[in-house]
């Protein structure tokens, strides 16, 4: 089965106004995701947005883009956008790339495509690696997830869990320990049907309480298949000092 990828990029952005077009290494950061992404084996990779600006710099390097709604609250009811355009099936697997993610390995999205074919009853493959620190695993900005014997996720939480009682014996701010936590990574591989699903159910309680859009799927039934990373994911761009911190990377290499 082949898998497509749809990379959703919005200019707006309140940290970073214009991020998909910000230079690094003389190109655009949408360039550099797409081809990141086209290097994964995809059968198709197409740039979502909601600017003309971005539609044409995507047309210049190349690249398929379509405009889609501006209002749209998350990258999911883009994708599930795309996915209506260009009238794909329910079983189609979609691996939604991030934007702002210039170094992400592209094997970690054929990993993630992979994971998802391998488990006819998950509607929905991510990625997580291990937390490295005590100051990571207490981070609320880290989201964890904790997963079952069986690979599904059973909870992602901006906050530190699996919680280990023996290494914190005096409360909350005492704990010295993180065992073998994982924080998730946010690449997913969806199944059309399962997106479309998800893009018309309201935001559930728990997804309100964390702002994890993921728990939305969780509470209403849809399971999510997690593994860890092939490769270690490097960082996102969010802010400037990110994107001068990228450029430095891309530039070593």
């Amino acid at each position: 089965m082949t898998f497509r990828v749809v990379i959703p990029a919005r200019y707006p952005s309140t940290r970073l106004p214009g991020k998909p077009l910000r230079l690094l290494a003389g190109k655009p950061m949408v360039q550099h995701v797409y081809e990141r992404a086209c290097a994964s084996g995809a059968a198709e990779v197409i740039v979502a947005t909601d600017d003309d600006r971005v539609v044409q710099a995507c047309r210049a390097f190349g690249a398929p883009v379509l405009m889609t709604d501006p209002n749209h609250p998350s990258g999911t009811d883009r994708l599930a956008e795309v996915a209506a355009l260009c009238g794909w099936p329910d079983d189609q697997i979609v691996v939604n790339v991030q934007g702002d993610e210039p170094l992400l390995p592209p094997a970690n999205v054929a990993q993630a495509a992979q994971l998802l074919m391998a488990d006819p009853g998950a509607a929905i493959a991510t990625l997580a690696t291990p937390i490295r620190s005590l100051h990571e695993f207490m981070d609320p900005n880290a989201v964890k997830v904790v997963a079952a014997a069986n690979g599904r996720a059973l909870y992602f939480s901006r906050a530190p869990i699996p919680w280990p009682r023996d290494t914190a014996s005096d409360g909350f701010g005492s704990q010295t320990g993180f065992g073998e936590a994982l924080r998730h990574v946010g690449l997913y591989a969806y199944r059309v049907g399962a997106l479309r699903q998800l893009a018309a159910w309201p935001p559930s309680p728990l997804e309100t309480a964390e702002r994890l859009e993921q728990l939305r799927a969780m509470e209403n039934g849809l399971a999510i298949a997690v593994a860890v990373a092939v490769e270690a994911p490097g960082p996102g761009v969010d802010t400037e000092a990110d994107a001068l911190a990228v450029e430095r990377l891309l530039a070593g290499r």
